[in-house]
């Protein structure tokens, strides 16, 4: 009997689900998607309804052709994509290409890699859900449309391959205004008082200005501070009132994937990129020793936080059992979000029992981090609620004076023992005091403060502004911050985002010409426009008018405003050319600012911005001075009469090259795409080139005369033969 093909992206979800199906199924790979718009044309026939030209990817080449003969040998064959519009995209283009092998196709997905899951999908397999294909199509023309249209507007104000995105610019915008907040912020002085109160013996407690006259106090200068200081101390002070009252604290629901990435990135300091991949090698499978690849987590591109019946019932079952009765929550909580579709289920483990320290020793340090995260938060989310016994005071200081403190202690901790605060509360007990009682002053301070500027982005405060202004989709947060950081508009500052020059001057130019279609509320609406399209309520084509509409009228303006907008981002310095006297103006290339004169192309002289180490090495053509230099390529040693000298030459490592009989020196470079790698300074006379730092080392073993640098997680820092691939301790 002919076998079943499953289709799937990954191999390691390949390899999981066939542990599940057994004998009569065959599981292959597609390694993501096959099919796309062309590379190198815009693929969108605009006259005709925006019709895409999609071709099949010619590194995909043999993948496809071993689906075709497989599916040509198969007596069906079933698409187990992932079940977001991604997924469902990649299953429609499979169908495609597959249908003329005449085998029978069809779609299964399901939540959770899980023997029930699996089982339960292949026994309701169903048809491609065209509207969801629809809604991935739409974005992915819109983001084509933005991407070959808006960027060559970059290139033609800054430099060539500049890049400008439907969403991600979006996500520059937010940060360039953020800053353009903190710049325009002004601080105000204002001042608090606090201090140690006592009522007989030891009872001590800390106690804060409340009120004056019945007003919030508004205390702007240290002498109006110093003077309420020195009447309360005159006055007559006394308990007003003593409040006691239980107070619970709910669990959070289990995680969505933007609020997966803001706790991962606090509690673990993981990027959103690093989270994703991370979850989605739990999702697709762990060895766990003879148990085999186990899929540890449940789909992890999510906004709902809906749970199903099966593993809400385990999750009360293990509180129960691990923790009490006391511990378990009552009811079922289902928070869902503004923005949630409710399709999917919220992140959580496949098996509560499967604890992180049981399954430790089959993961990797990060793999572990965030499976520990992932199996308290939905744990969590099913106990009982914290709760704390809370006491205020309130404190009259004579007729106009109001103090207040206040103390809280944890009676019941519930969710708390599984998914304990970040940061351990401090909260000091209040003493027992009863209304009326006389109360002395230990110590009274007024302290001065400053009111201060919005905070920069973090990455978990840049992925909830996205989720609650309705910009992009979970799956969509991880891309956006990746592409404005690797496109040099942003960098880090430790963990807040700071924008570049170039990205500031980048968000310059497009709010002056493209205001309108990077705007938040119209961005917001394209992504519920699309959610319309997957619910059936709109045309896809229809939508993508809506955007290219405007972004045409955008466009046509662009050319009667070039001028304008270049001088907009060049900005005038009190250098003067040296050449011919005009005040030099910044600019910038692939490699960085420079500062260039304005009177190109009649004066052509420039030099970069980024400081120049002297080499302490005399030019052998000019005998000017040769200093390092950066390039595209990475570091060079160049000499420093640039442009009229333009010798240059390689930074070497002080490493021979390897090859026979080449006298060349290795030197780091980089690939056009940023990637380092060895090659020989003979280029391209010696083709010598390594992705690993060669080491001038004999190997032991086979004589070879040089090793290169290795490191890994389990080994550390090795060095290895490139031969006969034998292994070392570094020397």
């Amino acid at each position: 009997m002919d076998k079943v093909l499953v289709i799937v992206e990954s191999p390691a979800k390949a390899r999981t689900i066939k542990k599940y199906l057994g004998k009569g199924y065959d599981v292959k790979a597609s390694v993501g998607h096959i099919r796309d718009l062309p590379k190198r044309e815009l693929g969108i026939d605009v006259e005709k309804d925006f019709k895409p030209k999609y071709v099949s990817m010619r590194a995909k080449s043999k993948v496809l052709k071993e689906l075709r003969d497989k599916a040509s040998e198969s007596s069906s064959v079933l698409l187990a994509t992932d079940m977001d519009r991604e997924g469902e995209a990649i299953a429609w283009h499979l169908e495609e290409l597959l249908k003329k092998t005449g085998a029978p196709i069809k779609r299964i997905i399901f939540n959770e890699i899980t023997k029930n899951a699996i089982k339960e999908a292949v026994d309701h397999p169903r048809d491609i859900d065209i509207d969801k294909v629809n809604a991935q199509q739409a974005r992915r023309i819109l983001d084509r449309l933005v991407g070959y249209l808006v960027s060559p507007v970059l290139w033609k104000i800054f430099y060539r391959g500049l890049s400008a995105g439907r969403v991600q610019t979006v996500g520059l915008r937010l940060i360039c205004e953020r800053e353009n907040e903190i710049k325009a912020f002004i601080p105000v002085e204002y001042w608090t008082i606090e201090g140690v109160l006592c009522c007989g013996g030891d009872r001590d407690f800390e106690a804060k200005l409340l009120k004056i006259a019945g007003k919030k106090p508004e205390i702007v200068s240290e002498a109006e501070a110093r003077s309420i200081v020195e009447e309360i101390k005159a006055s007559e002070i006394v308990i007003e009132a003593v409040r006691d009252r239980k107070k619970k604290r709910n669990p959070q629901p289990p995680f969505i994937t933007s609020t997966l990435q803001r706790e991962a990135a606090g509690r673990l300091g993981f990027s959103a990129k690093r989270t994703m991949a991370v979850a989605q090698q739990l999702y697709e499978g762990i060895v766990l020793g003879k148990e085999g690849s186990v899929g540890l987590i449940s789909y992890m591109r999510t906004d709902s936080t809906r749970v199903s019946q099966e593993a809400w019932a385990q999750g009360k079952k293990w509180i129960e059992e691990n923790l009490g009765k006391d511990h378990v929550g009552v009811g079922r909580r289902h928070a869902k979000g503004k923005l949630a579709q409710d399709a999917h289920e919220a992140i959580r483990p496949t098996d509560s029992y499967k604890k992180p320290e049981n399954v430790s020793s089959f993961l990797t340090k990060d793999q572990k981090a965030l499976y520990d995260l992932i199996w308290r938060r939905f744990l969590s989310s099913l106990a009982s609620p914290a709760v704390y016994d809370v006491r205020e005071i309130d404190i009259a200081a004579g007729d106009d004076y109001l103090l207040r403190a206040g103390g809280r202690k944890l009676v019941h901790p519930g969710f708390l023992a599984l998914y304990p605060d970040r940061q351990v509360e401090e909260g000091s007990w209040i003493p027992d005091l009863s209304e009326g009682e006389a109360v002395d002053i230990r110590s009274l301070d007024a302290s001065q403060h400053f009111t201060e500027p919005p905070p920069r982005f973090t990455e978990a405060s840049l992925i909830k502004e996205l989720e609650d202004k309705g910009i992009g989709r979970p799956s969509t947060y991880a891309s956006i911050i990746s592409i404005i950081q690797d496109r040099g508009y942003v960098e880090k500052d430790g963990r807040a985002f700071n924008p570049t020059d170039l990205g500031e001057k980048v968000w310059e130019s497009l709010a002056a010409l493209f205001n309108d279609i990077f705007e938040v509320d119209f961005t917001a609406r394209m992504e519920t426009e699309l959610d319309k399209v997957e619910g059936s309520e709109e045309k896809w084509q229809d939508v993508v008018r809506f955007y290219y509409d405007p972004l045409l009228i955008d466009l046509e303006k662009f050319s009667d405003r070039r001028d304008e907008l270049k001088k907009l981002v060049q900005e005038e310095t009190d250098e003067d050319c040296p050449k011919c006297g005009r005040k030099l103006v910044k600019k910038w290339s692939r490699n960085g600012p420079f500062l260039a004169c304005p009177g190109f192309p009649e004066c052509r002289h420039s030099r970069s911005l980024e400081e120049e180490e002297a080499l302490g090495r005399e030019c052998p053509e000019c005998g000017g001075q040769l200093v390092y230099k950066s390039g595209r390529f990475g570091r060079f040693i160049a000499c420093g009469n640039y442009p009229d000298c333009k010798y240059t030459e390689a930074v070497s490592l002080g490493i021979s090259c390897p090859e026979k009989d080449c006298d060349g020196q290795i030197s780091e470079r980089k690939t056009r795409r940023g990637k380092i790698f060895y090659g020989c300074t003979r280029y391209p006379k010696c083709k010598f080139a390594s992705w690993d730092k060669p080491v001038e080392r004999e190997c032991p073993s086979c004589g070879n005369p040089w090793m290169v640098e290795k490191t890994t997680k389990n080994k550390g820092s090795f060095h290895r033969c490139p031969s006969c691939k034998h292994e070392v301790a570094p020397e």
